[in-house]
């Protein structure tokens, strides 16, 4: 599953996790969501997300 990071506020869109709250159900996948979709944080849409890898430090 991918992540996905709001350009304007840093909000991630996971898509194993959904957003229940509003009505997304987990497991859905980011072309999956309404063309509609906005930022639940800033508002924002779609085009404002980019696909967000995580960097781990290996110590």
């Amino acid at each position: 599953m991918k992540k996905y990071k709001c350009a304007v506020c840093d909000y991630i869109y996971d898509e194993a996790k959904g957003e229940p709250r509003n009505g997304i159900p987990e497991m859905t996948e980011w072309e999956h969501l309404p063309r509609d979709y906005t930022c639940p944080e800033c508002g924002v849409n779609k085009e404002s997300f980019a696909l967000y890898e995580e960097m781990t430090t290996i110590k």
